[in-house]
């Protein structure tokens, strides 16, 4: 599926054995104010399917980093424990972390959601 003109590119998921990783671009570091999350696949678990990742995003409280209501969400939580890349119009992929410092969960927009928590929860 092509990415719709003057809309921001989707964020990479890599998924290897071991390790999930968000990669972010350029711009969504710098606004964002967050780096890649790379996370061992064994520290992942409570693996969901988010339909409307943007409205969890903008529930979630006060967050650090790119925010534009409705539209994109490239931030963390203040206490720095939850992490978002979301956009709307896209469902989110959104797993429990641990042994990652304070972050605690992730929540990441994707078209793949559901391909990819099904992989992540069978352990493929």
């Amino acid at each position: 599926m092509l990415t719709p003109p003057g809309y921001a590119q989707a964020v990479r998921l890599e998924i290897t054995p071991d390790t999930v990783e968000v990669r972010l671009s350029w711009w969504e570091k710098v606004l964002g104010l967050l780096k890649d999350i790379r996370v061992a696949r064994a520290d992942i678990s409570d693996v969901q399917v988010v339909s409307d990742p943007v409205r969890v995003a903008m529930g979630s409280g006060i967050k650090a980093g790119l925010r534009l209501p409705w539209l994109l969400y490239v931030a963390r939580t203040i206490r720095l424990d939850e992490a978002f890349v979301v956009r709307r119009r896209e469902p989110g992929l959104s797993f429990a972390v641990r042994n990652h410092g304070t972050l605690k969960r992730v929540l990441v927009s994707t078209p793949r959601a559901e391909e990819i928590a099904r992989q992540l929860q069978s352990g493929d």
